[in-house]
């Protein structure tokens, strides 16, 4: 993970994602729990990305 994907994760969850892989379920899913709740979104992000390595 880069310091700019840790910053996105962090203020704007839903755009590392798209950042990292793009339009998807993955985006989806992380926009509709940041809705929910910034915390659940910050914590898909750091997940999904973190995942991908």
């Amino acid at each position: 993970m880069s310091l700019l994907n840790i910053i996105l994760s962090i203020l704007l969850p839903p755009l590392a994602v798209f950042l990292e892989f793009g339009v998807g379920s993955a985006l989806l899913f992380s926009i509709i729990l940041t809705l929910i709740g910034w915390l659940p979104g910050v914590i898909h992000a750091f997940y999904i990305i973190s995942k991908k390595k």
